[in-house]
């Protein structure tokens, strides 16, 4: 605020510095230019050699002589001294038009006096035509002017000021506000939402916005406090089975079965180093952008490759009728298909069903690659069918022969294939029956269909 009245006063100050030499120096033109306008009349009349005695001159406050190059005075106004000349006859050029200053006493006029000259005459006779003009309205005008500025000038500033500061603060007391707002929200470490202005400026959309964003964090806080606890939950249930069945081989000493203790003991290892990779890979995918060492993949080969861990049946393929391209990373595509295919067969009676084919040209799905994994198991209730993809999620009825998965595998699913591009759904199966997997890769152009070029 300070710093804006400061440059305001300096405005102000030069724009009137600027004012007053532009007033003044017009001023001074317009008395240059009926000075010689009069000069231009008598200098007529000398060369016509009919100057009357005396000059007549409107005004009093305006001198006139003719002069000849000796410094005699040949014609003179009324109130025209007629033996001593206005301006010495040195300081004189014969053939150019002048503009001089001289001293108020010498011409009889109040103030500071304007003397212009024009040579009038023949060139046998050269005379010279002086006027001379009393400055004192000018000077008086000026004097005027600048006095009216030094009066209007601070009490502009200081309305101007005021204004400022009502305005300024008007505008700031929003953002006053949203500062109060962030301070409570942040020493109660609790949720809130800051205060929105009424006003549709550029306040209320940061309110909005920041707004937007608390809720964002808020989201992700929550998010993060469940995931923790269920982490910790599914954490706790394998390290309790280690720590029972250490305590009961104890307490047993010799009589302890240490196979059937060890193979439960590396069975609850597996199942917690499971659990802190899904963990971990979680966090990853959170936390860093799609990994740049993408490239072509091939459907078909990749299908066969998973397939190829389990038996067949249950397992089986249907083969493409040609290579299928997509772009991507090939290990987490890998981990896509192993992860749906695993969940497939655990829930299945006896049958999964592999597939992939290019959607029709002219179908809005055509820049994609269409995969699925099929069961004929007890599927998922469509009320489910998005919230399975949720961390820790598990159904009660469906699909309650889980063998101790903790609830994360379809939760990698949905991240690696948003880090791919694509998206994944969840049908029926044939007939109604069992459950069946969409999952939509974007394919490569046509051009690039293969890597080889061929």
């Amino acid at each position: 605020m300070a710093i804006g009245v400061l440059g305001l006063t300096v405005g102000l100050a030069l724009g009137g510095v600027v004012l007053l030499g532009a007033l003044g120096f017009v001023l001074q033109r317009t008395v240059d230019t009926e000075a010689f306008r009069t000069a231009d009349a008598v200098a007529l009349l000398a060369a016509e050699d009919a100057l009357p005695d005396p000059l007549p001159v409107a005004g009093g406050q305006v001198r006139v002589q003719v002069i000849d190059t000796q410094g005699r005075i040949r014609a003179a106004s009324i109130d025209a001294d007629r033996l001593v000349p206005m301006v010495r006859p040195e300081r004189l050029t014969g053939d150019r038009r002048q503009r001089l200053e001289v001293p108020a006493e010498r011409v009889g006029l109040a103030g500071p006096v304007r003397v212009v000259a024009v040579p009038a005459g023949t060139a046998a006779d050269p005379l010279t035509v002086l006027v001379a003009r009393s400055m004192a309205d000018v000077r008086h005008s000026t004097h005027v002017v600048r006095t009216i500025l030094l009066v209007a000038f601070p009490l502009l500033v200081a309305v101007l000021a005021a204004v400022a500061w009502r305005v300024v603060g008007a505008t700031l007391r929003p953002v006053e506000a949203l500062r109060r707002g962030a301070e409570e929200i942040t020493g109660r470490a609790g949720t809130g939402r800051l205060p929105v202005p009424a006003s549709a400026d550029e306040i209320h959309r940061l309110a909005v916005t920041l707004n937007g964003m608390l809720g964002r964090l808020e989201s992700a806080r929550a998010r993060q406090r469940a995931f923790v606890s269920d982490a910790a939950h599914e954490l706790r249930s394998p390290l309790t089975n280690i720590r029972t069945e250490l305590e009961v081989a104890q307490r047993l000493a010799g009589r302890t079965d240490w196979t059937a203790v060890t193979a439960n003991l590396l069975a609850d290892t597996d199942r917690l180093s499971r659990l802190v990779d899904d963990l971990l890979l979680l966090a990853r995918l959170d936390e860093t952008p799609p990994a740049r060492g993408t490239g072509p993949v091939e459907l078909g080969s990749l299908l066969t490759e998973v397939a190829a861990r389990y038996p067949s049946p249950p397992v089986r393929v249907v083969p493409p009728p040609g290579p299928l391209w997509t772009v991507g990373n090939a290990d987490e595509l890998r981990r896509v298909l192993a992860n749906l295919v695993d969940n497939a067969v655990r829930h299945a009676y006896g049958a999964v069903l592999l597939a992939v084919e290019a959607t029709p040209a002219r179908h809005p799905e055509a820049a994609y690659h269409l995969v699925t994994v099929t069961d004929d198991g007890p599927g998922i209730p469509v009320a489910d069918r998005e919230r399975v993809f949720g961390r820790f999620a598990r159904l009660d009825d469906g699909r309650a022969r889980d063998d101790g998965g903790a609830g994360l595998g379809l939760a990698i699913v949905w991240e690696l294939v948003r880090r791919a591009g694509g998206s994944i759904t969840l049908t029926d199966g044939e007939d109604q029956r069992g459950l069946r997997v969409r999952l939509l890769l974007p394919a490569l152009p046509t051009d690039e269909e293969s890597p080889t070029g061929r």
